[in-house]
């Protein structure tokens, strides 16, 4: 695995770079979010990168901040995201924005991406909230702001897990805005949400 690359920016040709260290050209695939972080062409540069094996090819990505590259590692484990798909995705929102706009189910902010539909969208809102919940647990992002973002309050986390268990996110979203606003934590968000539901 390859985490991270050191040497002269030489070429920078949008998604694509080309990194010389120590003689050897690295070509490195990366978001416009990192691109446009990137110093001038000649200068050098630091990159944390993605190593990606298959059949057919062997491609890096590279990423100037370290919680970009953990969102790219998670996105493409969500079911129909690919890296092409994950690029674009890092590259039409800063990892703050994808993170705010999945905690506020913001379906309509994920459609406005190149290639993302709205069964797309909710899919990435479903799959990540849980994926992220679990990165920040884990300490994959170090920037308090990204950690703020990621730690759901905990109406989130029961819509989520509501849904995990079956409900529809329409009915789960009515079930969790049916419980009291002084509810401490997911569990008892949840707890209520589903004796609320048996009532009915």
């Amino acid at each position: 695995m390859i985490g991270r690359v050191v040497g002269t920016l030489v070429e920078k040709t949008p998604p694509e770079l080309l990194v010389d260290v120590a003689g050897i050209g690295y070509e490195i695939s990366a978001s416009m979010t990192t691109i446009y972080e990137l110093p001038q062409v000649g200068d050098q540069v630091v990159l944390f990168t993605h190593f990606l094996v298959k059949e057919d090819a062997h491609t890096l990505y590279g990423f100037i901040h370290k919680n970009e590259r953990a969102l790219f590692r998670i996105l493409i484990k969500v079911n129909g995201i690919g890296p092409k798909m994950a690029l674009a995705v890092l590259s039409s929102m800063s990892s703050e924005e994808l993170i705010s706009n999945v905690q506020e189910s913001d379906v309509d902010a994920l459609t406005r991406i190149p290639g993302v539909g709205k069964k797309t969208a909710e899919r990435l809102i479903i799959e990540l909230r849980d994926k992220l919940g679990q990165a920040a647990k884990n300490d994959l992002f170090s920037t308090p702001t990204v950690l703020r973002q990621i730690q759901a309050d905990p109406r989130q986390e029961a819509e989520a897990a509501l849904i995990s268990l079956g409900y529809k996110p329409q009915e789960a979203a009515k079930a969790i805005a049916g419980v009291p606003i002084d509810a401490s934590n997911s569990e008892d968000v949840i707890k209520a949400a589903l004796k609320g539901m048996l009532r009915k």
